[in-house]
C-alpha cells in the first residue's frame, strides 16, 4: 500500500429503520379521567359537556370505553356488559329513573359531542350493538332505560345513528325465544311514537329492513297475523296493528293477482278460475268491492295490448270481457257491485290512453253479457259520482243511453 493512501474500512454499511413503538392502551386510565369529569361537576351534563371538549382526551383510541362510562358510570369488561374494576359514577343512563325526562339530557349531551367528534358515532354503534345482544343480562328495569334512551335517540335524530345498528342485533334467537326482544322492541315503539307519527317510525324501521318482517322479533311459536294484533293492541298501538293489517291484506291482494293473471293469460277452464278466486276470497277475507277491482285489473294486465293498432286493443279489449264475463257474473252479484265495475272501467280508461275512446265499447259489451243492468248504466249516467274523465265518458255513452231508453219505452 502506498504510503498516500488512506486507509479504509471494509464491508458495507446497513441503514437501520426506526421502529414505530406503539403506546400501551390504558383505557382503564381513560375511564378514570372521564369519571372524574362527572364527579368533579356533579352529573352536571352542560359543564360535562364542556370540559369534555376541551380535554385533551384521547377519544379516538377510547371511544367505546367513553360510551361504556357514559351509559353505565363505568368501564364494563370486554367483549361483556359486567362491570369492571376501578372508579364509577352514579350519573349514568342506567343508573337514573326509567322516565323519558331524566334520560333526554344524556341523549342531548351525546348529540353536542358528536357534533365536535362525529367519529365516535361508530363507538356507539358499537356499545349499543354489545349491550342490545346481550339485553339477558341486565335487569327489566335497565332494559326499559336502553329502550327509553333508543327511542330518544331517534326521535332526537341522534347523528348519523343508523337503525339497523338497533334491530338487526336484536334479532338473536335466544333473545327472540325468551321474550326479551319483543318486550324490549315494544317499549321502544310506544316511547317513540309519543313524539312521533306512524309514518315516521315506518320510515326507521324501512332503513332498518324490519318493516316486512316485524313477525321476526316474535318468538317462533307466536308469528302470527293474530298474535301480532293481540299483542300491540293490548300495548296501545292500534295504529301499528292497523298497519300490519293493511301490509298484509296487500300482500294478498298482491297474490291473488298474480296467479290470476296467470290463469287467465293461459286461458285456464274458468271454472277453476272462480274456484281459484272464491279460495283466495276465503283466505283473505275479501270484501266483495274489492273482488270486483281486483278481477277487473287481472283481466286487463292479461291483455297482450298492441303499441299501436287502436282497432286491434278494442278487439283485445270486448274479446276478454266476452270472454271472461261468467267470471266477471259470478262476483257482481248486486246494483252496488255493478256500480263499482262501471267506475272501475271508467278509471282505467280515463288513466289508459290507449283504452281512453273504448269506454262506450266497452260498457256495451259489459252489458251484452248481462254483467251490468241496464238500471246500473242509467244510475252512472245521471247520478255517477266518480270526476275522471266522467264529462266525456257522458257525452260518448249519450247515444248508447238513449238506445236503452228509448227500448225501455217500447217495452
Amino acid at each position: 500500500m502506498s504510503s498516500k493512501e488512506k486507509p479504509t474500512l471494509g464491508g458495507q454499511r446497513i441503514k437501520t429503520r426506526k421502529r414505530n413503538i406503539a403506546a400501551p392502551l390504558d383505557p382503564s386510565a381513560f375511564a378514570d379521567a372521564v369519571i372524574q369529569i362527572y364527579l368533579d361537576n356533579d352529573g352536571d351534563l352542560e359543564l360535562i359537556a364542556k370540559c369534555i371538549e376541551s380535554s385533551d382526551l384521547n377519544f379516538s383510541r377510547y371511544g367505546d370505553t367513553f360510551f361504556e362510562v357514559l351509559f353505565t358510570g363505568g368501564r364494563t369488561q370486554p367483549g361483556t356488559t359486567k362491570p369492571d374494576e376501578g372508579e364509577r359514577h352514579t350519573y349514568s343512563i342506567l343508573d337514573c329513573e326509567a322516565k323519558r325526562e331524566l334520560i333526554l339530557p344524556s341523549v342531548i349531551y351525546i348529540q353536542k359531542i358528536l357534533r365536535r367528534r362525529p367519529f365516535l358515532i361508530k363507538n356507539l354503534e358499537n356499545v349499543m350493538r354489545r349491550f342490545l345482544q346481550s339485553l339477558e343480562f341486565f335487569e327489566e328495569n335497565e332494559r326499559i332505560k336502553l329502550a327509553i334512551f333508543t327511542a330518544l335517540a331517534f326521535s332526537q335524530k341522534l347523528s348519523g345513528l343508523p337503525p339497523e345498528t338497533v334491530f338487526q342485533p336484536l334479532l338473536k334467537d335466544n333473545l327472540v325465544g325468551k321474550g326479551l326482544v319483543l318486550t324490549f322492541i315494544t317499549d321502544f315503539f310506544k316511547e317513540y311514537l309519543i313524539d312521533n307519527s306512524l309514518d315516521d317510525l315506518i320510515s326507521i324501521l324501512k332503513r332498518g329492513k324490519m318493516e316486512d318482517n316485524l313477525l321476526d322479533f316474535f318468538p317462533s311459536g307466536k308469528r302470527s297475523a293474530e298474535a301480532f294484533s293481540e299483542h300491540f293492541t293490548k300495548a296501545g298501538l292500534v295504529p301499528l296493528v292497523e298497519y300490519n293489517d293493511k301490509k298484509i291484506f296487500e300482500v294478498k291482494v298482491k297474490e291473488m293477482k298474480s296467479v290470476l293473471t296467470t290463469q287467465i293469460s293461459e286461458e285456464t277452464d274458468i271454472s277453476e278460475v272462480i274456484e281459484t278466486v272464491k279460495q283466495h276470497v276465503k283466505d283473505a277475507k275479501l270484501p266483495d268491492i274489492e273482488v270486483v277491482r281486483i278481477l277487473w285489473d287481472v283481466l286487463m294486465d292479461a291483455v297482450q295490448w298492441s303499441g299501436k293498432n287502436q282497432q286491434q286493443n278494442a278487439n283485445l279489449a270486448l274479446r276478454q270481457v266476452k270472454t271472461w264475463a261468467k267470471l266477471l257474473n259470478t262476483f257482481c252479484t248486486s246494483g252496488k257491485l255493478e256500480l263499482e265495475l262501471l267506475y272501475k272501467v271508467q278509471v282505467q280508461c280515463y288513466e289508459d290512453t290507449k283504452l281512453m275512446k273504448l269506454f262506450p265499447e266497452v260498457v256495451r259489451s259489459l252489458y251484452d253479457q248481462d254483467v251490468l243492468a241496464e238500471d246500473t248504466i242509467l244510475h252512472w249516467f245521471a247520478k255517477g259520482t266518480n270526476p275522471k274523465g266522467r264529462q266525456s265518458f257522458v257525452k260518448a255513452l249519450e247515444p248508447f243511453v238513449k238506445w236503452l231508453e228509448e227500448a225501455e219505452e217500447e217495452e
